[in-house]
């Protein structure tokens, strides 16, 4: 997926560790740089800087960080359409049973969608290539964010 993604034009590249993405976070951090921010909605902020300088910048975060950022996104992103990428892992959802998680697994399409965020959720025999041509055409050429939803088992989570 790193491929598809900088081959597409995304970067720069921002994230939170996340368990379920650490295959594509290292993968990014080696090929590409990846800046690791602390918090999700600081990165979310660093890429609307990103965005304003002509970048086409994503954001790698748990779905628990996107709740996080429900704020920057609601108040700085969307009315400035400020197109961005978010990737967004699903905790909360099947095969991942921590009762922590459950509500924001549950909670996390309609809130993008509330926010006027258009989504895909990646399939684990897809080919990548499609929904990242996707998310260019959302964020490049509509100059709208976009997430992909990232799925515990995508990458080889298990619980």
């Amino acid at each position: 997926m790193c491929h598809e993604l900088t081959s597409t034009g995304f970067g720069p590249f921002f994230g939170t560790p996340c368990g379920i993405l650490a295959p594509l976070y290292r993968a990014l951090d080696d090929h590409a740089g990846l800046l690791t921010v602390a918090r999700e909605d600081n990165a979310v902020g660093i890429a609307a800087g990103a965005v304003l300088a002509g970048r086409h910048p994503v954001v790698l975060m748990q779905n628990s960080g996107l709740g996080q950022s429900v704020n920057a996104l609601a108040s700085l992103v969307e009315p400035y359409r400020l197109g961005m990428l978010l990737i967004v892992s699903l905790r909360g959802v099947d095969p991942d049973p921590t009762q922590e998680n459950l509500v924001m697994g549950r909670l996390t399409e309609p809130l993008l969608a509330g926010l006027g965020v258009a989504t895909t959720t990646l399939g684990r025999d897809q080919n990548l290539a499609e929904p990242v041509g996707w998310a260019a055409d959302v964020v490049q050429r509509q100059g709208r964010t976009a997430a992909l939803l990232v799925p515990p088992p995508l990458f080889g989570w298990n619980a």
